[in-house]
């Protein structure tokens, strides 16, 4: 574990090895640097103090009453361009020095809505939700790892656009960026991978997910990066978080210089914001990236968002990409959970 860029305590990652090898169900929190990983028993897991529901891992008892969400108002205030541009130059700056060949950049939105973090956790419609009182709500589309018997797989989403684009699919999966980006996370991803499993493969390369906003749909791209773990993984997912974290999809390659470069530009704290979030129930170990995360600040509340940064990237459309992902989940499409037994039929499974 020396090699590990997270620090979280002792007491969190034997905890975690402790309920994965007896096949106790838990849930679990960890932030971006790892200063302060939370862990719960699945039955200890308050609803007063915590609600989620991970792809159906969940602590919430079914809705009796109408879900129809109220009358709201949501406005974001983002930075203006010319404080992002010095921010996304400073990054650009290292990319063309060779310190990184991809760096997630992000920036705090602050936002105003009638509605409390815990009405947007329950009206909000995204396969990973995660509510911790006076704190945050996280409403993320994107896969960390899935784990079942031997088999694990990571979904890293990059490149964003608006479906209501004329052919905006077709925009989206030629442009030259994009490619360049997505095929450096894979290549990450598929690496890390690499440090907990025998075996690594590309299941799925560059289609197309719908995500359902108060302010339309948006395309995302994403990939399906499979692996299988060792025999003796025994349920240690305390020791395989520390191997994989923090996800490269939202910081960059490579990681160590990366994670220096983002510290400089941003210039803010993440916290839990592109942490991860996960839970356990027994057989199936589910995980998603904290991205599409708002957060309670003494000042109000705080919408985190941004995206990858390359040396072909442009200024105004990485800025407006950052303000696209500010948004509510509220849309009348429903979001269907991802099948935890969609595990390809094709892929070897012992």
């Amino acid at each position: 574990m020396s090699d590990s860029i997270l620090h979280p305590n002792d007491l969190f990652v034997k905890c975690l090895n402790d309920w994965g090898r007896k096949g106790t169900p838990f849930v679990f929190l960890i932030d971006f640097l790892g200063k302060e990983p939370r862990a719960w028993r699945l039955n200890e897991a308050d609803p007063a103090e915590l609600r989620f529901d991970l792809n159906g891992i969940t602590n919430e008892a079914p809705l009796v009453s109408s879900s129809e969400v109220p009358p709201y108002y949501f406005h974001k205030n983002p930075i203006s361009l010319d404080q992002y541009r010095s921010r996304f130059e400073q990054v650009v700056k290292n990319i063309q020095r060779g310190n990184s060949f991809l760096v997630n950049l992000s920036a705090p939105t602050p936002i105003e809505t009638n509605l409390s973090l815990s009405e947007i956790y329950q009206h909000s419609r995204a396969p990973y939700r995660f509510w911790l009182r006076d704190r945050f709500v996280c409403f993320s589309p994107e896969i960390f790892v899935r784990i079942q018997k031997n088999r694990i797989a990571s979904f890293p989403m990059k490149g964003t656009i608006s479906a209501e684009v004329p052919q905006a699919e077709r925009i989206i999966l030629v442009d030259a960026k994009e490619a360049a980006e997505h095929a450096t996370i894979v290549d990450l991803i598929r690496n890390d991978l690499s440090r907990v499993a025998d075996k690594v493969w590309v299941e799925r390369y560059r289609y197309l997910d719908r995500i359902a906003t108060n302010q339309g749909t948006l395309l995302q791209v994403s990939s399906e990066i499979a692996g299988l773990l060792p025999d003796d993984f025994a349920g240690a997912y305390g020791d395989l978080l520390l191997k994989l974290l923090p996800a490269g999809s939202i910081s960059g390659a490579p990681k160590p210089a990366t994670l220096k470069i983002i510290r400089e530009a941003e210039g803010y704290e993440r916290g839990y914001y592109t942490g991860v979030m996960g839970a356990f129930d027994g057989e199936v170990f589910e995980s998603a990236v904290m991205i599409r995360y708002i957060e309670q600040q003494r000042d109000g509340l705080v919408f985190k968002s941004g995206g990858g940064i390359t040396a072909r990237s442009r200024t105004e459309t990485e800025y407006q990409e950052m303000i696209d992902k500010v948004y509510l989940p509220f849309a009348h499409e429903p979001t269907y959970p991802v099948l935890r037994d969609d595990l390809r039929a094709a892929a070897p499974v012992q």
